[in-house]
């Protein structure tokens, strides 16, 4: 089955074709970073209206370059929700017009599902069962996943998620966008030992997160230092350094724990964040510690992408589930209530 997969959640215009025989035929990224970057973050009316205009171009570009016509496409996902309403209305407005017009199904995906399975687009394929670690700008999720659509949320954020946290320091310590980038890169001039900051909710049990009092304790640290007249570059990067471990360690404990309490020795990190490296450096020692198996996407994999939504939508439509021509989005939806293959 030759899939088209559309991803239009937020600030970037993801297209992709998936071969379920061959794998991934190739997929195609157009990012708004730059038409953001001057508001400091995402403005929603602008995302949308990008991607009404990048989506035709990036599927014509798409199909070009993997020298398939359309009428070789034998269904279409597109994401649904979670997302901006307008974006994801872009997306499925165009998903289901096409596959109206060559008469083939089109299924809508989770967009936290296609991150959740990006790592299946790689060479070596974590099996189920699996404790799988969901970090992303919106999300921070700690989830058992038996199959696909078989999920149990073990643990979730109670207010900001990880990325939203990262973004939200680099906006105060006024780094530009996008944040969490800026703050990880920054974070590598910084000294480790010079801030301790704290790691919020592992004195208590369960799996539940929060970062709103790290980012608050991040800005009471900065305004110290400017009130001490330290504002320095190399401050800046020592309250990067020290707010990146304390993440990153809050991560790590919880995942330890999920991976006891399950009784499981595999993790799947996935998401935006998935892509920083000191939470994949301390991740890895948790897992070599463990003797445990410890599964990422490739980096271009991590952020927003067409691909994961192929895959995950090639899943569907090969289980014979699809989606009506009303294409409803849902900016908010739970992984619990998806139907299980």
């Amino acid at each position: 089955m030759l899939v088209l997969g559309i991803e239009s959640s937020c600030d970037e215009t993801g297209v992709a074709i998936y071969d379920t025989d061959k794998g991934l035929i190739t997929h195609t990224l157009y990012t708004q970073i730059e038409l953001h970057a001057q508001y400091g973050g995402v403005v929603p009316e602008l995302a949308s209206r990008d991607h009404i205009r990048k989506l035709t171009p990036l599927i014509m570009q798409t199909l070009e370059e993997s020298n398939i016509n359309k009428s070789d496409l034998d269904g279409i996902a597109y994401t649904s929700g979670p997302g901006l309403m307008g974006a994801l209305l872009a997306g499925a407005s165009v998903a289901r017009s096409l596959a109206f017009a060559l008469k083939i199904p089109a299924v809508g995906v989770h967009h936290m599902e296609g991150h959740l399975l990006a790592p299946m687009l790689e060479e070596t394929k974590p099996e189920f069962p699996f404790i799988c670690l969901l970090v992303s700008g919106g999300h921070s999720m700690i989830i058992r996943v038996d199959g696909i659509g078989q999920y149990k949320v073990l643990g979730d954020t109670l207010d900001d998620a990880a990325g939203e946290a990262f973004d939200k320091t680099a906006k105060l310590l006024d780094l530009g966008y996008p944040g969490g980038p800026n703050v990880s890169n920054l974070a590598l001039q910084g000294r480790a030992d010079r801030y301790k900051f704290p790691r919020p909710m592992v004195d208590r049990p369960g799996l539940d997160m929060s970062f709103s009092g790290l980012k608050t304790f991040t800005l009471n640290t900065w305004n110290a230092a400017v009130k001490e007249n330290d504002a320095t570059e190399q401050t800046k990067a020592d309250v990067c350094r020290a707010f990146e471990l304390a993440v990153a360690d809050t991560l790590t404990i919880k995942c330890k724990r999920a991976l006891e309490q399950e009784k499981l020795n595999r993790l799947v990190v996935a998401g935006g964040v998935s892509a920083n490296r000191e939470i994949r450096s301390k991740l890895d020692a948790l897992m070599h510690k463990r003797k445990g198996e410890v599964f990422y996407p490739r980096l271009e994999f991590c952020t927003d992408n067409g691909a994961m939504i192929a895959y995950a939508g090639a899943q569907r439509l090969l289980a014979g589930q699809t989606s009506d021509l009303s294409f409803a989005t849902t900016p908010r939806w739970s992984l619990e209530d998806l139907p299980k293959i």
